[in-house]
């Protein structure tokens, strides 16, 4: 399933819908009562989860703005993506093109027209809005050759197009566009080299520094497979899993196995001090404002996901009783038949 959870489409779209900068004078819409009214219902239904009744509030402030509020139209444009509506998100992404002022605006709107249309193509891919998401995105690379999601986009679309040639070029350029220290950067390089990998449902990328000062990246593991843990110290099924996740963190010392356990604890001191009396040994992070957990839509802990050897999300398990190291043992044994002679090994 490719299609985004709410948490997830605000993830891309925090690339794709920038916000843009305010003009040294505000509009005269700016300062009108029914506008700053509508804009706020529309942030307290949004911060609620009344998404539909959102979208409306800030479709009433788009109307008093006669729709040049660029603002206002990309947070029309995320809502409806992270409510599947994919084809009224196309006709705002149009809205934005036709409002932007600049190149470079302009070229955002285009990457968010081309991203509602691949996702309206659907599990099925239908051809016509493929290649309608397509042209989008080589319109956004036209008006800003230095889009980096554009670029990232239209490689993912070709890919699925069966067009791998054209799609490893477009991530080699992505490439050349994102910033090295961008946990994006290792993926972009990925499916350069292997652009199929883009046709697989693969994790979010990420990077964090972990309890012990090391730097966690997903997209660095290095053929190793990946278990990552969501959990909080206050949380009694998370305690109940405990001695599971550490039964597996033994079981399997030495393979190509690397568990990230990451905690909802505020309290960093209570965090510290539960690992080290637990001899939790593995990876640890804190996750105090739910950024990670957000890539990945985490609302409820004890979550669990594993990735396969080539970042692909493989499992997602919700709740104590999983069987989580029964699809370790499968995704190691093919991890160790495919891996490089130098992949080192993790716990």
């Amino acid at each position: 399933m490719r299609r985004p959870t709410l948490l997830a489409v605000l993830l891309i779209c925090s690339t794709l819908c920038l916000p843009t900068a305010h003009p040294q004078t505000a509009p005269d819409y700016k300062s009108d009562p029914k506008f700053q009214t509508a804009i706020a219902e529309g942030k307290k239904l949004k911060h609620d989860r009344q998404i539909f009744f959102a979208i409306d509030a800030y479709k009433k402030a788009s109307k008093i703005a006669n729709g040049k509020d660029l603002d206002v139209l990309n947070e029309i444009f995320a809502l409806q993506l992270s409510t599947g509506n994919y084809k009224d998100a196309v006709t705002t992404a149009s809205s934005l093109e036709a409002a932007s002022t600049t190149p470079i605006l302009k070229s955002r709107a285009e990457a968010n027209r081309g991203y509602a249309l691949f996702l309206q193509a659907g599990e099925k891919y239908k051809p016509d809005l493929m290649n309608a998401s397509d042209a989008a995105l080589k319109a956004a690379i036209a008006d800003d050759p230095q889009n980096a999601t554009a670029l990232y986009l239209d490689g993912t679309v070709l890919a699925h197009l069966g067009k791998m040639d054209a799609a490893r070029e477009q991530f080699k350029s992505c490439v050349n566009c994102v910033n090295p220290k961008d946990p994006s950067y290792l993926r972009a390089q990925h499916f350069a080299e292997d652009p199929s990998l883009s046709l697989h449902k693969m994790a979010p990328a990420f990077d964090v520094i972990a309890l012990d000062g090391s730097k966690f990246n997903l997209d660095a593991m290095g053929g190793r497979v990946v278990l990552i843990d969501f959990w909080a110290t206050w949380c009694g099924p998370c305690n109940e899993e405990l001695p599971h996740v550490k039964k597996i963190a033994k079981e399997f010392a030495g393979q190509p196995l690397v568990i990230i356990s990451v905690s909802w604890d505020s309290d960093e001191t209570k965090w510290k001090n539960f690992i080290e009396k637990n001899e939790m040994t593995w990876v640890q992070y804190r996750d105090a404002d739910h950024s990670l957990s957000n890539k990945f839509g985490v609302e409820a802990i004890p979550h669990y996901f594993t990735i396969d050897s080539d970042g692909v999300l493989t499992a997602e398990m919700l709740g104590s009783g999983s069987d989580v190291e029964g699809k370790l043992k499968k995704l190691l044994a093919r991890a160790k038949v495919t891996a490089p002679p130098t992949t080192q090994a993790g716990n």
